[in-house]
């Protein structure tokens, strides 16, 4: 549940609570980001399985919808079998019109770099933790959409499944080799 938590505020949490600012950057800090996370079966120690929305004010995630969806998501997702198989997935949707309202036609450009940036915090938080997360664009919008219980106004941007790698253990111990061998003094 930490790791979930960590991972959402990487993505989208609040950083100064006065000034309302986020993990990652906006183009006039309209924020048209949304996040869902959609918990498989015993994905998460201690939360049921379901589609659960973020809350970046308060740093909350609330229900959206009860049970495992993540092979309904696997099937949004043209049948790509890492989202079908991984813990928890992060949706990012995007409410396009809070940025077109001050930057008009551009405002799509900006809401995907925006997921962009989004995304690589939960990259980049994923690692720190030790999981693994990979970012997956190809999908069906309306499918997404439905399995996650989106509002009207969010379009679907990107699907993060995020798990625990096959080889965490044999990775750390190889990594743990690495970092003890003594530097190539011949480069």
């Amino acid at each position: 549940m930490a790791e979930l938590s960590q991972l959402l505020w990487a993505a989208q949490g609040v950083t100064d609570t006065q000034s309302r600012r986020r993990a990652s950057p906006s183009a006039g800090a309209l924020y048209p980001l949304e996040l869902y996370a959609v918990v498989r079966e015993r994905g998460v120690v201690g939360l049921p399985a379901g589609v659960y929305r973020y809350s970046p004010e308060d740093a909350r995630m609330t229900m959206a919808k009860n049970g495992d969806m993540s092979g309904a998501l696997r099937a949004a997702a043209l049948d790509q079998e890492m989202v079908g198989l991984a813990a928890v997935s992060v949706v990012t949707t995007a409410v396009v019109q809070r940025t077109r309202s001050k930057y008009g036609e551009r405002a799509l450009q900006y809401v995907f770099q925006e997921s962009g940036h989004a995304a690589e915090n939960v990259f980049l938080q994923a690692v720190s933790l030790g999981l693994g997360t990979v970012m997956v664009g190809a999908f069906n919008e309306e499918e997404v959409h439905s399995v996650i219980g989106a509002r009207p106004e969010e379009r679907p941007i990107y699907i993060q499944p995020v798990g625990v790698p096959q080889h965490r253990g044999e990775r750390s111990t190889l990594r743990r080799k690495a970092l003890s061998r003594e530097p190539d003094r011949h480069r």
